[in-house]
């Protein structure tokens, strides 16, 4: 995990890096874990905030769940970054290989059921992963309307954290499941859209996963090769984004509109 403050430093506002070293030295950070090259940690500030952090190569991708909406990396990243810098942690992903190579293929099995059947965000990223059936839009878009309510007090201030319907994305289109990924993408930016007037901060964090979500749909649909009739079905989906009301986000919907028609024709 190649690091270093200055790295961190020039990855942040002055105050932004002032506020993370005081966060470190106070003790803040309540949990920190690595995986070979993810980092996963709780760092308190008003409330607990989930901080990721992956390592590829030169590059470090951080996201936390603060509303922090300004330039570079917030308070929280940046503690736990100068943590790893100062003293790097174990990585546990070697623990967990050598146990690995003496587990049984029925006990490993045993095992694999028992947490899917306790952790329904795991059982979903196995589904898309081996699966050969997806969920609807609905049932997404449900369970993103259920994080929206859980962070309402009444308006939503902090940046959900949406990673789990990309994963699950991703996996399907890895598998070239296009339009089981293209429903996954659908639902998130129809649900973000509808909810956009919920929002109180982190506006470019909101405006980003729908921009995401944009972008991964596009792909999927044209990865398809679709009929003209079938484009124009999944070209209705952002048509009717872009007509939709109170329309906070028509303009971003139409722009892609004209890209996804540009890039079809």
């Amino acid at each position: 995990m190649n690091v270093d403050k200055k790295t961190i430093r020039n990855r942040s506002t002055d105050a932004v890096f002032e506020r993370g070293e005081t966060y470190r030295d106070e003790g803040r950070i309540q949990r920190l874990d690595r995986f070979d090259d993810l980092v996963t940690a709780a760092v308190s500030g008003s409330k607990l905030y989930d901080v990721t952090i992956e390592f590829g190569g030169r590059s470090i991708d951080t996201k936390c769940i603060c509303p922090y909406d300004g330039g570079g990396d917030c308070k929280h990243v940046v503690a736990v970054l100068l943590d790893i810098a100062a003293d790097p942690p174990q990585d546990e992903s070697e623990r967990v290989e050598a146990v690995l190579d003496d587990v049984s293929v029925d006990d490993l099995r045993g095992f694999v059921r028992d947490a899917l059947a306790d952790h329904a965000e795991l059982r979903e990223q196995f589904l898309a992963q081996f699966g050969d059936e997806h969920r609807s839009v609905e049932e997404y878009r449900e369970e993103i309307a259920q994080l929206f309510e859980q962070h309402a007090d009444p308006s939503v201030y902090d940046a959900i954290d949406f990673s789990l319907f990309f994963e699950i994305a991703k996996q399907y289109r890895d598998r070239d499941r296009y339009l089981a990924a293209a429903t996954v993408y659908r639902a998130v930016f129809e649900e973000v859209d509808e909810k956009y007037n919920w929002v109180s901060g982190a506006y470019d964090h909101y405006a980003q996963t729908i921009q995401t979500a944009i972008d991964g749909y596009a792909d999927c649909v044209l990865a398809t090769d679709p009929s003209p009739e079938e484009f124009d079905t999944y070209a209705g989906v952002l048509e009717a984004r872009a007509t939709a009301e109170p329309g906070l986000n028509n303009h971003q919907f139409r722009r892609e509109l004209d890209n996804l028609e540009e890039r079809y024709e």
